[in-house]
């Protein structure tokens, strides 16, 4: 068992594979001598070399273009973008590219990339640089969406995604990089599985990213009163672990999803409507969104806490249904 922060466990996972396999590459804006302006690629280009940690041009276009050319040729780049809200200036060659060339092709060729996505809000980065756009993602046929909560998640969650001939979509909250946890497992976690980070029998909170911990902190609060609470966080948001949510549900029989992203048209809404076609009879309260205000992310510290969600908006919500 070793202790690693959120950061050094996506580091390690990404060393890992490129020690074993010199066909695993990562490039991105300064994530090679500067190592990553979150540190997270710290350190590997004095392992690796600058031909398989390289530093690219000021253009997300050019980044994750290249990455489809180079995943479409056997290559197995991750990139990485300084901040997920930069998506916007790649999508063309994401959404029109990378995930459809494997289908257009017929099964041809694999586009073995992971992309890299500094997600979410929390460290005064103002409006263009603290988005949650995970409901993008999702959205688009073609792309795998990861979201590990914790050291051991993004490490063995890592692995997996530059394992798979897909794209994957790897967010990571920017906010948790420095946050600690035990890892005790240098082993892939399989795409498509949650995973219950505390049981419970009352009430269900599906949360991701940071929200888990914000659920796990609620949970801990409700217990005080008698309130025993599930915290499930689904890790992949696609594929998901629907059926992780069915036995969940069986046990409890009401849920709140907690997500940092804006509610209206966020990706708990798909959650919701999952639950409510598949799920319904399970059910014995209506479902409970919680998410970020429909605003752009304020930059001052007080502004930026009012419009996300936390801990005490969990709470509330769970005493709504319970």
């Amino acid at each position: 068992m070793k202790k690693m922060s959120y950061a050094e466990a996506i580091r390690e996972g990404m060393s890992i594979r490129m020690r074993e396999n010199p066909n695993v590459v990562l490039f991105g804006e300064d994530v090679g001598e500067f190592g990553g302006c979150f540190g997270v690629s710290a350190g590997m280009f004095q392992e690796f070399g600058e031909k398989r940690v390289r530093d690219t041009p000021i253009s997300e276009g050019v980044i994750i273009g290249t990455a489809v050319g180079a995943a479409a040729t056997g290559i197995r780049p991750i990139a990485e973008l300084m901040f997920c809200d930069f998506l916007t200036v790649g999508m063309d060659q994401l959404v029109n590219q990378a995930a459809k060339m494997r289908y257009m092709f017929g099964g041809k060729i694999s586009m073995p990339m992971v992309v890299r996505l500094p997600n979410g809000a929390g460290v005064s980065a103002a409006a263009q640089h603290s988005q949650s756009l995970e409901a993008w993602l999702t959205h688009v046929p073609g792309l795998k969406v990861v979201y590990p909560s914790t050291p051991q998640d993004a490490l063995g969650m890592m692995l997996s995604a530059i394992d798979d001939d897909n794209p994957v979509m790897f967010l990571e909250h920017k906010a948790m990089y420095a946050m600690k946890g035990e890892v005790e497992s240098f082993e892939p976690i399989s795409l498509g599985k949650g995973d219950i980070k505390h049981a419970g029998s009352d009430v269900t909170v599906i949360a991701t990213g940071k929200m888990v911990h914000e659920a796990l902190a609620a949970a801990k609060q409700l217990e005080a009163d008698g309130v025993s609470v599930e915290v499930l966080d689904p890790r992949s948001l696609y594929p998901l672990d629907k059926e992780l949510i069915f036995q969940s549900l069986k046990k409890t029989h009401k849920v709140v999803i907690a997500t940092e992203e804006n509610k209206r048209g966020g990706y708990g809404g798909e959650i919701s409507a999952i639950i409510a076609e598949d799920m319904f009879d399970l059910l014995d309260a209506p479902v409970v969104r919680i998410g970020a205000l429909d605003t752009p992310v304020p930059f001052a510290p007080v502004l930026e806490q009012a419009c996300i969600p936390n801990a005490v908006d969990i709470v509330g919500a769970i005493r709504t249904l319970v």
